[in-house]
């Protein structure tokens, strides 16, 4: 046992030591956990950073790391198994890259990016989504829409705009076989997609946020925002957070990152007299609460959000992060408390990238079980797009300001 103590402590070091030698990035966060001296509490400047973490420069490196990684297998790039589709690990690495580069107006990245899509339209149209599948995560094929009408947005090619809305109005279109479930959700005016899973409320609420400031359409964020205050009612707990699944009461990272950011970014979306607002943005308030609380000193979060002896994990670390950053640039949260927060955990995430821009860390796709080392044994994954996605997210909202409402 004292070996392998030993050799984790020493494996943990190097790749410490090799980050910092990458970055130059003299992190102001201490290896130690327990010091936490009161500098590296009170630094909430999220302009300024240590040479080699500038947000900007991070940014480029993982726009460029995703341009040269083929479609994944359900965020998985180093998964021997087949790709059949472009699947939503993708999607959210893909809106990262276009929201980084068009803020830092990266042209030719931008350009690469749009490009990279070009093939989805011809020899490569078989990876489209379904939009009819046979399976029960149906919100995970129909988020592709949002990058359509991302690059709708800048390019105004009529293709983006007309398979993207398919994608979005499909979220409300009743399919003809569609189940009594589907049919029950459908008639109360939710979409028939609906399965009271967290990450629903970024799968659904993006794309529909997208229709919106594509279209001004406000049946679009109407639709986000009705949808997302049923998901707060149902399945919020006390303190803020969330169970992975009813059946499975454990407050996995990821899955409360999707809800992390699915609020903040309807948010910023949102306009100020649409009756949901103010739910949720005081269920927001309540969330980034609880889990200010349970950030680890060393500025991350744990595989298990009130788990202090959980395993650190980098993609619900990034997403929570994303959602303090927006809000406080927005003015929701405060900006010495929640800017120090994000500011920490952004400096300890650049500690687990490796020499080629990979986010070590990063827990495998995890389906819902009631048992604890479930989640608590999941595999970590190095690049996958889970990671990398949450981490250009951080990025984007860094480097500029346009993360205020729109």
């Amino acid at each position: 046992m004292k070996k392998r103590i030993l050799l984790l402590i020493t494996q943990t070091l190097f790749s410490l030591f090799i980050v910092s030698d990458l970055y130059g990035c003299s992190s102001e966060n201490p290896l130690d956990e327990n010091n936490t001296s009161k500098t590296e509490q009170e630094n909430y400047d999220l302009k300024k950073f240590p040479e080699g973490c500038d947000p900007k420069e991070i940014g480029i490196k993982l726009t460029e790391r995703y341009l040269q990684t083929p479609h994944s297998f359900w965020g998985n790039v180093s998964s021997d198994k087949k790709v059949t589709l472009v699947t939503y690990p993708d999607v959210c690495a893909w809106l990262g890259a276009l929201w980084f580069t068009q803020s830092v107006k990266e042209e030719n990245l931008y350009n690469r990016l749009v490009d990279r899509f070009e093939p989805l339209f011809t020899t490569d149209k078989i990876l489209q989504p379904s939009m009819r599948p046979n399976v029960g995560n149906v919100v995970d094929f129909y988020v592709f829409g949002a990058v359509l009408l991302e690059i709708y947005k800048k390019r105004k090619e009529q293709k983006y705009l007309d398979l993207g809305m398919k994608y979005a109005d499909g979220q409300w279109t009743l399919p003809a076989n569609a189940s009594a479930t589907e049919k029950k959700w459908q008639d109360q005016d939710y979409s028939w997609q609906t399965r009271l899973w967290i990450d629903d409320m970024f799968m659904i609420t993006a794309l529909q946020d997208q229709a919106y400031l594509i279209t001004g359409d406000r049946k679009y964020i109407d639709r986000s925002s009705r949808e997302m205050v049923m998901y707060l009612n149902e399945i919020q707990r006390d303190n803020g957070l969330f169970y992975h699944a009813p059946d499975a009461p454990f407050f996995w990272g990821r899955g409360d990152g999707w809800m992390a950011v699915g609020m903040a970014q309807n948010l910023r979306i949102i306009p100020k007299d649409n009756p949901n607002r103010a739910k949720i943005e005081e269920a927001y308030k309540k969330m980034m609460k609880t889990l200010l609380r349970y950030q680890g000193r060393d500025g991350m979060w744990g595989q298990l959000i009130d788990d202090p002896n959980s395993w650190r994990e980098t993609s619900a670390t990034a997403m929570f992060t994303y959602a303090m950053i927006v809000g406080v640039k927005n003015g929701w949260l405060d900006k010495k408390t929640y800017g120090a927060a994000a500011r920490k955990a952004w400096l300890a995430l650049l500690t687990y990238l490796n020499e080629d821009y990979n986010l070590r860390n990063v827990c495998e796709g995890t389906g819902t079980k009631n048992d604890y080392n479930h989640y608590i044994n999941r595999k970590r994954l190095v690049g996958d797009l889970h990671g990398q996605a949450a981490l250009m997210w951080c990025a984007y909202a860094l480097a500029t300001d346009e993360v205020k409402r729109k």
